[in-house]
């Protein structure tokens, strides 16, 4: 076979493309600048290595949609799904896993595929030719981002992402906090205890929002302008809309109680979830932040059970970059002006790291189809990846694009079924059931091709 796929990018997206084509007998590089030009969020190295949080979010496949595509990958043996499983740590019903053996477990597959090459150094250019998939994700370097602005005659939108702080827990006072999962949820008592919790009373939460506004913000550079993802607001950001807004979003107190004062109903919680098998470091729930780090320590530390505590990594901000998806790429994920190039990941326009692989999937899959001699067509509407990809190369309004994660709103409406709230868990699974029956039907061909 003389075909390659040249794949730029070793995140989530690049490494779930690289995994689909190999697996279908195509040769694949995956050029990874790390770690010889590094970025502001990563650590190490590794292909998918995890940057923000430790979760791939809920895991219910009949009422949730982000469950359904975790379900639609797993069907299709996806290489990051089966991986999460593999180190999975509990977290109620969502899927958390061990982020640094996650990694390493990812790499370690592609690097042992015989039809996986990995090439480290910066892509700087867009190719003139060949098989490419661009998977850079937001944090693509700038070089790339000015030839792609280069290429497609308008700049590429931009929004600030934001990363939550570590705790250890051996700095946790657990004689204030405690574990539980919100309503008890999960189906063993580890998943059921799966969270820390640290509760607030009134005067405790108005006096941490007094010191959140009050906390020195990293400011932007000069000429820098962009717009936050609502679904990964920095806290401060999420306070400065209304002194409540915190005890409506990540600090709700609802389905929870505290077995150190089990009368005492708390104002608000703050939640910690298990960032590592070993249960030595915790992540901030939702407390994404552009505080310096200075102030950082001073605010999370009027937190209960968090005076005395220590941080094995403090919030950050980056900035996101990311395409305007509807006007420059077809429904296949090429780009209009260089057809043998694709793009995938969150530099699509998907927020998140179930999205972003799921785009991997898919471009993976028709890029290697199209260098095997076939043709594979996108998936129906019907299906989360359908969905998505058609939300993003069309579905879209373009002149207001913006990030997105998947949810039922993208899918075409089940006729008869009731409307509203009420109507909410019928409505949610008859979705599931139908997308699982058409995800099927469309693997199913390509199955029998393998």
């Amino acid at each position: 076979m003389t075909d390659i796929l040249h794949i730029v990018g070793g995140g989530m997206a690049g490494s779930e493309a690289a995994w689909q084509a190999a697996q279908m007998g195509v040769r694949v590089v995956i050029h990874e600048m790390r770690p010889k030009v590094g970025t502001f969020a990563h650590q190490t190295g590794l292909l998918g290595e995890m940057v923000c949080s430790n979760s791939f979010r809920s895991d219910d496949s009949e009422q949730n949609a982000v469950g359904l595509l975790h379900w639609e990958m797993r069907a299709a043996n996806g290489l990051i799904m089966q991986t999460a499983d593999k180190h999975r740590l509990p977290a109620g019903g969502a899927l958390a896993v061990d982020r640094d053996p996650f990694a390493q477990s990812v790499t370690d597959a592609l690097m042992a595929h015989p039809n996986v090459t990995v090439e480290y150094g910066e892509v700087t250019a867009l190719p003139e030719d060949g098989h490419w998939i661009f998977a850079t994700g937001p944090l693509t370097s700038s070089t790339l981002g000015q030839a792609i602005a280069a290429e497609t005659g308008a700049d590429a939108l931009a929004f600030f992402d934001a990363i939550a702080p570590i705790v250890y827990f051996d700095s946790i006072d657990m004689s204030k906090a405690w574990m539980q999962s919100r309503y008890d949820k999960g189906e063993t008592e580890e998943e059921r205890t799966a969270y820390l919790n640290c509760p607030m009373d009134r005067d405790q939460y108005e006096a941490f929002i007094d010191a959140l506004l009050a906390a020195d913000k990293t400011e932007f550079h000069e000429g820098e302008t962009a717009t936050y993802f609502d679904g990964c607001l920095p806290i401060e950001v999420m306070a400065e809309r209304g002194r409540e807004t915190l005890r409506f979003g990540p600090m709700k107190p609802v389905g929870l109680t505290n077995p150190h004062a089990p009368d005492v109903k708390p104002y608000a919680v703050v939640q910690l979830r298990r960032d590592n098998s070993l249960g030595t470091l915790y992540n901030i729930v939702g407390f994404q932040t552009k505080m310096k780090y200075g102030a950082q320590t001073d605010v999370f530390k009027r937190i209960p059970g968090l005076e005395n505590a220590s941080f094995a990594r403090l919030g950050g901000i980056h900035r996101n970059t990311f395409l305007n998806a509807p006007t420059l790429l077809t429904a296949d994920m090429r780009l209009r002006t260089r057809p043998h190039i694709r793009f995938a990941g969150q530099i699509t326009g998907v927020e998140g790291y179930v999205e972003s692989a799921a785009m991997g999937l898919l471009a993976g899959r028709i890029a290697a189809t199209e260098i095997l001699g076939g043709t594979l067509e996108v998936p129906p509407l019907t299906t989360a990846m359908g969905a998505l990809i058609n939300h993003i190369t069309g579905g879209a309004e373009a002149k207001t694009f913006q990030p997105m994660n998947v949810n039922f709103g993208l899918f075409p409406p089940v006729e008869g079924l009731r409307g509203g709230r009420r109507g909410r868990k019928d409505r949610y699974k008859a979705y599931t059931d139908r997308a699982k029956v058409d995800w099927q039907a469309w693997l199913a061909p390509q199955a029998r091709a393998a």
